[in-house]
């Protein structure tokens, strides 16, 4: 079992390297997976491969935004009962989606069978994409800590509602003081202006600027906008549903951004690095409830 997971991962060490964005939020209800989608669509539109991992391994919910059907997810293939091909759903402008396993509570219930599945699935996107978002679930457990801190970019989604932001700035310092991220990219999603969207964002550094030593960056500001519930209610992403709308330019103004976004250096321009994360946290994880 350790050699398979050896093996996967030096095939993907010798691989292409894929831009590996987590999108976050720290609470329910701020748009995270909107962001996602919309953004995943509009990198492909904009010629990327794309691929969004729906990382609520508890409550999954990128499939039902766009209308697909699953009839197995990625439990069934860290099992080996599938490989990750079979899974693999197909999105708007062909972008792929690769359905979570709702109940699955955190990697430290993988088994070690489980674990060479993980690395085995990850090493077959390697060659076939540009671009990794993980959708992660709202909140700050362990599994949305562990797919942000293996990720190359976190990006934050946050509403202009004070449980948002503190939210928002919780999940920024765990991550922060304990896992030692210090550069974070911050959606103010659903606004009623740009300003708003500034006054969010200011909001948001006020407080990280006083306790926390973490770099903000604003990449997106997107404007409430009725078309995206009506996209929601339809099943379709905004960004194709309504495309002039007010939404639909900033989430394709997103996209052109994160295709500028640097790849970091070896080893965190590989899938071999998201992986390796992932499973080394699980270890630690583990070895940390045994000695308690």
């Amino acid at each position: 079992m350790e050699l398979d997971q050896a093996t996967g991962l030096r095939n993907m060490n010798r691989r292409k390297m894929v831009k590996v964005i987590a999108v976050t939020g720290g609470k329910g209800g701020v748009g995270k997976t909107n962001v996602s989608i919309n953004l995943a669509v509009s990198l492909a539109a904009q010629g990327q491969r794309v691929v969004v991992l729906d990382a609520d391994l508890g409550l999954a919910n990128v499939d039902v935004l766009l209308g697909l059907r699953v009839h197995k997810n990625i439990s069934h293939v860290l099992s080996g009962e599938c490989d990750l091909e079979e899974i693999m759903l197909r999105g708007p402008q062909g972008i792929s989606i690769v359905p979570a396993s709702s109940g699955m509570r955190s990697m430290v219930e993988l088994t070690p069978t489980e674990h060479a599945g993980l690395v085995r699935a990850f090493s077959e996107l390697q060659d076939d994409y540009d671009v990794l978002i993980v959708d992660t679930a709202a909140g700050i457990s362990d599994m949305v800590l562990s797919f942000s801190r293996a990720s190359q970019d976190v990006v934050v989604v946050v509403c202009d509602e004070p449980t948002s932001i503190t939210d928002a700035y919780a999940l920024i310092k765990i991550l922060n003081r304990e896992h030692g991220l210090f550069k974070f990219k911050i959606v103010a999603n659903m606004v009623r202006s740009l300003r708003e969207g500034q006054e969010l964002f200011a909001k948001l550094t006020k407080v990280t600027d006083r306790f926390l030593d973490v770099a903000l960056e604003l990449v997106a500001i997107v404007p409430f906008d009725e078309n995206v519930r009506r996209a929601v209610r339809k099943q379709k992403v905004v960004v194709e549903e309504f495309p002039k709308s007010a939404a639909s330019i900033a989430y394709k103004t997103l996209a052109s951004k994160v295709t500028t976004w640097p790849i970091p250096s070896q080893p965190q321009g590989h899938l071999t690095f998201f992986v390796e994360q992932l499973l080394n946290d699980a270890v630690r994880e583990q070895e940390d409830s045994l000695s308690e």
